[in-house]
């Protein structure tokens, strides 16, 4: 995801470094889904900076490659995951979910 700058969440300061190594290798991820060779359909979704267990609301924000928010409940993450798969809205990109 990036940040308001243009940076990538992963490079601002102040990113934990205890998420840095997973980070990194999802960026690397989506950049392999990106690249021309790559086959197939496909859409990328991010959760919030913070993702726990918590309470299932229903209620969510989507954005494109910047953070909606700053936490979603697992369970939330899953309703919109399961929303996305019924009727896709980010065919070819990435998108993040927030509450």
């Amino acid at each position: 995801m990036f940040v308001e700058s243009g940076l990538r969440l992963v490079d601002s300061p102040g990113f934990p470094d205890m998420y840095k190594v997973e980070a990194l290798a999802a960026a690397d991820s989506l950049e392999a889904l990106k690249a021309p060779s790559a086959a197939g359909a496909w859409s990328y979704p991010s959760p919030a900076p913070v993702i726990a267990l918590g309470e299932r609301t229903g209620r969510y924000v989507v954005a494109d490659d910047v953070p909606a928010g700053e936490s979603i409940s697992a369970e939330d993450y899953a309703v919109a995951l399961v929303a996305e798969i019924e009727e896709p809205a980010h065919t070819g990109r990435r998108f993040t979910v927030d509450s």
